[in-house]
């Protein structure tokens, strides 16, 4: 064999083992974040890094790589991987494990729920979540007296689906007063940052707000180690069968990260998670003594502390700046004071630790602002990527401040289209303009970050994206949509999901788009999200999600 001929073989040979690593992916129509070269109709990527390794039109890609293995999608459409910028795995997990109350017209519903739960859960706590008040005819806050005639003897305890605020029956405050050093719950004093709700003669009337819940939660036995693997199982797998690919869980504790530590390395992380330590203790002193932590299959990374301001709107703990427009001389709960919050922002500055905060009420975040300006001084200008999560209800004159310190406003769009009811009974006519105002941030130059605060709202970014782009619920109420100049485009609404969810996260060269040299991360949707109807987004049917170029779900035929 002449020597040419020899080389052209042993090319071939090589050509055809390198592409026995690459697989290709053909769809209709492959969106792929990235602005130079949005539309494809190919993917390709090596299967040992599960990175891209080009996208581009599906013959040129066939030729290119002739030997690859090819998947065909069809008609399906093809976008980056959903990344949830705000989302709490853990708590999620204990709410798949508790009786489901999301959606319960009334304290009699729940009673009924509680007592079918109940039948087959008949030891222990009986544990709840997902109430509304605003959701009843009254909108009242419950009391013990709406669980005791069904529950006499066994302690209930049932979180607000916003998290802020916990219901107990009169068994429940009997397990707390037995508590050592437990002070009577009887009286006028309140905890540091929470409410105990009272009646006129000072009884505790069983609805626990912010930090007072923790009074409650201390009596509640804690989760065995099986129960809490149990726990972030379910949550994973709820997860990516809805189509995310990343979340970024705000509030993770160092017994948490240990766990999903576990997870990472048995491989059991199907999804990339950004966790974010829960305030100023354990896990934040972790940071600070070890830097930023990241695994080394590159599903599980720290670099961020996620603190509090203030509460919730629903249950008028979120900071006001003046009095709640339903409830005068109420203007919400500080569940952190200015100067311990001075003091866990400079500790994460000091440390190189990025900052997130929760704030909800234009008081909340207004002082956020404020001392990240203090902090940040003349470097508010560098790559900090400091963020304010919720950033809810926002002082028209300081939405233009996001950008002008560079802080990214991470929100949630289900929170408008849940909230719409009742919002501006809690604020006003003037202060609900610069509430869930993204295309206000949007136009003053902020940067956004979508996700859903989930369970809060459902595991379900579909449903992120019809909000944001209708501000309607489900039923396509109301007409138009509810303070419709802050619509966003689904382009835009799919890129906070994506890109800017990625960047917010300081994993934009990972994730986020699909690029040569980034990880292979991807959904595969029955329809194209920038193509159909507006009320057809939370109708998208997932049919397989993709992480590191490898189906971690697939819908059932």
């Amino acid at each position: 064999m002449r020597p040419t001929a020899l080389a052209a073989l042993i090319a071939c040979l090589l050509a055809g083992t390198a592409q026995a690593d690459v697989r290709l992916l053909t769809a209709a129509t492959i969106h792929t974040g990235d602005p130079d070269a949005p539309a494809a109709t190919a993917l390709a990527w090596d299967t040992d890094t599960g990175r891209v390794l080009a996208v581009g039109d599906r013959q040129a890609m066939l030729t290119l790589y002739p030997l690859a293995a090819v998947t065909d999608v069809g008609q399906a459409t093809v976008i980056p991987g959903l990344i949830d910028a705000h989302a709490h795995l853990m708590f999620l997990g204990g709410t798949l494990m508790q009786a489901d109350l999301t959606g319960a017209t009334s304290t009699r519903d729940i009673v009924a729920r509680l007592q079918r739960f109940a039948a087959d859960n008949p030891e222990g706590w009986l544990l709840g979540s997902g109430w509304d008040q605003n959701r009843w005819p009254d909108k009242r806050f419950p009391t013990v007296a709406d669980l005791d005639a069904a529950f006499p003897d066994r302690p209930v305890w049932l979180g607000r689906i916003d998290g802020h605020a916990g219901w107990g029956n009169s068994a429940a405050l009997r397990a707390v007063a037995r508590q050592p050093g437990q002070r009577a719950l009887k009286g006028s004093w309140q905890p540091a940052g929470g409410r105990i709700v009272r009646d006129a003669k000072g009884q505790p009337s069983g609805v626990f707000v912010d930090e007072a819940m923790s009074l409650v939660q201390a009596a509640i036995p804690a989760p065995s180690e099986a129960a809490r693997e149990q726990m972030l199982a379910r949550a994973l797998d709820k997860a990516v069968s809805q189509g995310l690919t990343g979340v970024h869980d705000m509030g993770v504790s160092r017994a948490d990260l240990a766990l999903m530590r576990r997870f990472a390395d048995a491989g059991r992380l199907p999804l990339r998670i950004d966790a974010y330590a829960d305030g100023n203790g354990d896990a934040l002193a972790d940071l600070c003594a070890q830097g930023a932590y990241q695994h080394a299959a590159g599903r599980l990374e720290m670099r961020g502390v996620k603190l509090f301001m203030d509460g919730a709107l629903g249950s008028r703990g979120a900071a006001l700046l003046a009095d709640y427009s339903d409830d005068p001389h109420n203007r919400g709960l500080l569940v952190t004071s200015p100067d311990d919050f001075e003091t866990a922002v400079r500790k994460a500055d000091t440390c190189h630790v990025q900052v997130a905060t929760h704030a909800i009420g234009d008081r909340g975040n207004r002082i956020a602002l404020d001392t990240y300006q203090k902090v940040l001084g003349e470097r508010r200008a560098t790559d900090h990527r400091w963020r304010i999560e919720h950033a809810q209800v926002v002082a028209l004159e300081d939405i233009p401040r996001f950008a002008q310190l560079g802080v990214i406003a991470s929100m949630q769009p289900t929170h408008a289209t849940s909230d719409m009811g009742w919002a501006q009974d809690r604020v006003g006519p003037e202060r609900i303009l610069g509430a869930y105002a993204w295309r206000r941030m949007l136009a003053a130059g902020a940067r956004l970050a979508l996700g859903s605060d989930f369970p809060v709202e459902q595991v379900d970014p579909r449903l992120g994206l019809y909000a944001a782009v209708t501000r309607q619920d489900r039923a396509g109420q109301p007409p138009g949509g509810w303070q419709p100049d802050q619509r966003l485009t689904a382009a835009e609404a799919l890129r906070g999901f994506t890109a800017d969810a990625a960047w917010a996260g300081h994993d934009e060269a990972q994730v986020g788009r699909l690029q040569p040299g980034l990880r292979a991360d991807f959904v595969v949707l029955d329809r194209d999200p920038l193509s159909v109807p507006p009320a057809g987004l939370a109708d998208l049917q997932v049919r397989s999600t993709w992480v590191d170029g490898a189906p971690v779900y697939e819908a059932a035929r």
